[in-house]
């Protein structure tokens, strides 16, 4: 009899121990889902901000750009390094020296805050920029950015541009005079402004 009691309360614990276990690996599974589902929503959401920025430059809604950047944004890239009101005013320079730019975004990538987008731009070059003069030609620039986001704002960007495929399209002359122009005299160019 107490062989029959003994045995029957291994199986009840063995069942009770299998249980436990099984309730224990599904609550961790949920707790690891919920996590997941998380870190998806928060790369998601850095993704959508820093291609925000990109769509409110092409579209030349600086309202939204400004609300997207944060007060103290930085951008280093090509050899410039902008506060927030240079930023928006060189694009907005080269936005209106370029006229139908439309933005393509073929690779984008999150790692944590930081979003990088490698991105193709394509316009018509119809007003002087940096010093060269308009061309009317058409355009296609390649480059890539990279985007820290932090609480739904743009924080710092880093970015590098095909500056020799952009200088075989307007003119290699053009822009080869004005950068030895500029190098050899050390004549500096005013900071970007921002217009509006």
């Amino acid at each position: 009899m107490y062989a029959c009691l003994y045995s029957t309360y291994q199986k009840d614990s063995a069942f009770n121990l299998v249980s436990i276990l099984a309730k224990v690996s599904i609550s961790s599974n949920f707790a690891g889902i919920k996590q997941l589902k998380r870190k998806k929503m928060e790369k998601e959401k850095v993704q959508e901000t820093a291609l925000a920025v990109s769509i409110a430059i092409q579209d030349g809604r600086w309202n939204d750009l400004d609300n997207l950047l944060d007060d103290k944004f930085t951008y280093t890239g090509d050899g410039f390094v902008f506060n927030k009101d240079e930023y928006m005013g060189f694009m907005q320079d080269m936005k209106a020296a370029f006229s139908g730019l439309k933005m393509e975004f073929p690779h984008i990538m999150v790692d944590g805050d930081v979003a990088a987008i490698r991105f193709i731009s394509t316009a018509v070059n119809t007003g002087k920029f940096m010093g060269a003069p308009a061309n009317n030609k058409n355009l296609e620039i390649h480059g890539i950015n990279m985007r820290k986001v932090k609480d739904g704002k743009v924080m710092q960007e880093w970015q590098t541009t095909d500056l020799l495929g952009v200088m075989s399209q307007i003119g290699f002359g053009a822009l080869f005079g004005y950068a030895l122009f500029v190098g050899l005299f050390k004549v500096k160019q005013a900071r970007p402004k921002r217009k509006f």
